[in-house]
């Protein structure tokens, strides 16, 4: 009997696993892509991030919001593989006139694996979700949807009915109150 619930429990892991998979894999890639140089890397992390969820699942912890977890493991892993590398992208601040980088990657990058390094990790994304949370509504969905979700200027545009150029000025002023509020961040790491 046990044999025969144990058999219908894997049979319905798998189904909810492979659903999972083939829905969200294209955007996660998508996703991850954006964030690093090189397309092996992106299915490296790719590949990782779906494992972790693979055992996370099979090992019958809950997941409540599957999509939001696979996004925050996937965060993770670019934030790890940048920790293991020098950073390749930046974000731009203004200040005084000239132009100063600062490395979204180094405010991640700094931090080994142990346990005050990743809680310290999880208050930096936490301190970004908030950034995001203030932006104003339309600025945040269109950020949300291009940099979290993967979602082209086109997909937004067919999907709200308004311009790609108006759609890229949002998001344009969306980056420039992240930049500002992520330079103090960065700044006090």
């Amino acid at each position: 009997m046990d044999a025969v619930v144990s058999n219908a429990m894997t049979d319905q892991q798998n189904t909810e696993i492979e659903r999972t998979v083939r829905t969200e894999r294209g955007r996660l890639f998508n996703f991850i892509r954006k964030r690093v140089r090189h397309e092996d890397d992106a299915e490296d992390i790719l590949q990782d991030v779906l494992w972790q969820f693979i055992e996370a699942y099979r090992r019958l912890e809950t997941i409540e919001r599957v999509t939001s977890w696979l996004y925050q493991v996937a965060r993770n892993k670019i934030a790890d593989s940048y920790r293991k590398k020098k950073p390749e992208a930046s974000l731009q601040t203004a200040k005084g006139g000239e132009s100063t980088e600062v490395d979204f990657e180094d405010i991640l990058s700094d931090f080994s694996e142990g346990p005050e390094e990743l809680v310290i990790r999880d208050a930096i994304w936490n301190e970004i979700e908030v950034a995001v949370d203030e932006l104003p509504p339309s600025q945040r969905e269109v950020f949300i949807w291009h940099e979290f979700e993967g979602m082209s200027f086109r997909e937004m545009s067919e999907l709200t009915g308004e311009t790609e150029n108006a759609l890229r000025l949002r998001k344009h002023y969306a980056m420039r109150l992240l930049r500002t509020r992520l330079e103090s961040l960065y700044n006090e790491t």
